[in-house]
């Protein structure tokens, strides 16, 4: 029997997740993702025209944009742009999500052509990250959809599902998918993201209080795969029939 967690959790457990996809009128793509209390709006928009160093190679590009709306956390977070910069933790995110999409993209498949993902938290309780590639994935799916229907593209040029977690240790105990009152004291954190075929794609593991065993490791990855997993299945129900 797992140990449950202050919110009735088993701590091999994901919080709550719900992904409402068609979320917005006029993006390709676009959903909302909660997890928990976190809930990121995730928009894939299409531009016909590729990035500058793929211009005249026949090959798309995915790039994805992500920002935290003031009013997402307890305290007010200053916009970006009357900031006039990024912030180095956006940035960060932001390049995160775009490689993670991109590994299972076929972009000679995808044509002159780049796929915009924007990833907005609107609450923020943990786990922003994690949440924006899953939800992105599901954004960029059915942008992906349209230009099949259109015509602009002969199949649907991805590899695989793409979802991503957090997992850490806490007091000694090993946990999937933190909130941010568990993340804020964890010992070790850590975020993976991962396919439906159980390949890693990025692993961002961090002893923030202490170090951690290489079999603290395996359990790590271990856990992230079993929410993966879970995630892969919801990312599935929601996107109906698609052939990979």
């Amino acid at each position: 029997m797992e140990e449950l967690r202050e919110n009735g959790r088993a701590v091999n457990e994901l919080r709550v997740v719900k992904i409402h996809n068609h979320y917005l009128l006029h993006p390709a793509g676009s959903v909302l993702i909660e997890m928990g209390k976190t809930k990121v709006i995730c928009t894939a928009s299409v531009e016909e025209k590729t990035a500058k160093h793929l211009k005249g190679t026949g090959q798309g590009w995915i790039s994805a944009e992500y920002s935290m709306l003031p009013g997402a956390t307890q305290t007010r977070k200053q916009r970006d742009s009357s900031r006039g910069k990024i912030d180095g933790r956006s940035q960060e995110i932001q390049r995160l999500i775009g490689r993670s999409l991109r590994s299972v993209v076929d972009m000679t498949k995808l044509g002159e052509r780049t796929i915009w993902l924007d990833c907005d938290v609107i609450q923020a309780d943990g786990g922003t990250r994690t949440a924006s590639i899953t939800g992105a994935f599901v954004a960029m799916i059915e942008a992906m959809k349209r230009l099949k229907e259109a015509g602009a593209i002969q199949e649907i040029p991805v590899k695989a599902l793409v979802s991503a977690v957090s997992v850490g240790i806490i007091d000694g105990e090993i946990m999937l998918d933190l909130c941010y009152k568990e993340d804020s004291k964890a010992q070790v954190d850590m975020n993976v993201v991962m396919t439906d075929r159980g390949e890693f794609i990025e692993i961002q593991g961090t002893g923030e209080e202490a170090p951690f065993t290489a079999l603290q490791l395996q359990e790590l990855i271990a856990y992230a795969a079993k929410g993966c997993g879970d995630l892969h299945q919801l990312q599935s129900q929601i996107l109906g029939e698609v052939k990979f």
